[in-house]
């Protein structure tokens, strides 16, 4: 009696265990589609015009056009007349400057040959943003969120990742995480995330073999939390998701390094986004 009691204990917390977690995941979708169709979202996204030393007049996709004359010098870019403008890169937040309901900023992107600048461009009643078409996922499957054991790099090793517009830059990665699914061991590389001034989360970039198929075929992403005293974490890829330029030909998205290419499939997270850019 005693014994069956325990059994019926233990497929209590089971049942219980598996309805919190469903619950997590299901809270992390809501959130995810609701930073996705913010008014100032990826989805917003509407030019993107690089700048080059000296003056760049450069005419502003607003209702109507706008002209406007920015001046770069000295990694520094000025709108004209005397408008000094902050890049987001900058501890205090990028400059916006807004217009109804467009805004523009300057993004700085540094690769090895040095500091790229350009001006970003928003309207939060862009087409994507209007016609957004939602996202879709894998089932939740609990045998893709592993425990990773961290190994970490002494010192952090720095790694080259390129973007989509094919700028590279050498990130730094801390260590390698090391895990298993369905009982073969793979490792991948982090990097500290790029949009944190003070690293603290993980940021994971890799492609399997779903990429192409069910998922987009340039990467995903996914962040993990930093290990604890033991060297663990975890690694759940079924809160991987797809990364900008999905939504828009004017982010300037990171792509993985071969390492963080895996050979399996992973039938967790986000799929193809429906109205890809």
């Amino acid at each position: 009696m005693m014994r069956n009691l325990l059994v019926m204990l233990l497929a209590v917390a089971s049942l219980a265990a598996a309805d919190s977690y469903d619950s997590e995941i299901r809270q992390w979708r809501a959130q995810r589609r609701t930073r996705l169709t913010a008014n100032d979202s990826w989805l917003t996204l509407v030019g993107l015009y690089w700048l080059r030393d000296g003056v760049n007049n450069i005419t502003l996709p607003t209702h109507p056009p706008t002209k406007a004359r920015f001046v770069l010098q000295n990694g520094r870019v000025t709108l004209q007349p005397n408008t000094a403008l902050r890049d987001d890169t900058d501890p205090k937040g990028p400059t916006i400057i807004r217009s109804g309901t467009q805004s523009y900023q300057v993004i700085k992107r540094a690769d090895v040959k040095g500091d790229h600048f350009g001006i970003r461009v928003k309207d939060s009643n862009s087409a994507a943003r209007k016609n957004f078409k939602g996202l879709d996922y894998f089932g939740f499957n609990p045998a893709y969120r592993v425990t990773a054991h961290f190994e970490p790099y002494k010192p952090p090793k720095k790694i080259a990742i390129t973007n989509v517009l094919g700028m590279t830059s050498d990130e730094t990665s801390p260590g390698a995480l090391v895990f298993k699914i369905n009982g073969k061991t793979y490792r991948i590389d982090p990097i500290w995330d790029l949009s944190d001034p003070e690293p603290r989360d993980l940021f994971i970039i890799f492609k399997d073999a779903t990429s192409g198929k069910e998922t987009y075929a340039a990467a995903r992403y996914l962040y993990a939390h930093p290990p604890d005293a033991s060297g663990k974490t975890i690694v759940d890829f079924n809160k991987s998701y797809n990364p900008p330029c999905v939504f828009t030909p004017y982010a300037t998205c990171p792509l993985p390094p071969p390492q963080n290419q895996l050979p399996i499939r992973v039938e967790a997270g986000e799929k193809k986004y429906a109205g890809h850019a």
